[in-house]
């Protein structure tokens, strides 16, 4: 089901905003859910992606870290929450 749903938010099937279907992919398509607090960081990352600035540090929530840090590249997060669907193009 999830790559499946990830595909018809991304393609917008549902005619909702880009905030509500990156809450439905991570609070739907993880387990446990991905904090709320995630999707503003998910968002940034896909937009930081799709201009072409794959390595863009986030900064994170509080109480969230990747590998002890405090911020994470936007590639990193795009393949940890499974937003694929959301670039514009592939990754190399």
């Amino acid at each position: 089901m999830g790559n499946t749903l990830s595909t018809e938010l991304a393609e917008n099937d549902f005619g909702i905003d880009l905030n509500t279907a990156i809450t439905i992919q991570l609070r739907n398509n993880h387990y446990p859910p991905v904090p709320y607090s995630m999707v503003p960081v998910c968002i940034e990352a896909i937009e930081a992606y799709n201009e072409g600035d794959y390595y863009r540090e986030i900064e994170l929530p509080e109480g969230v870290s990747w590998r002890g840090n405090l911020a994470a590249p936007a590639n990193q997060i795009i393949m940890s929450h499974h937003l694929e669907n959301w670039c514009n193009d592939e990754y190399e």
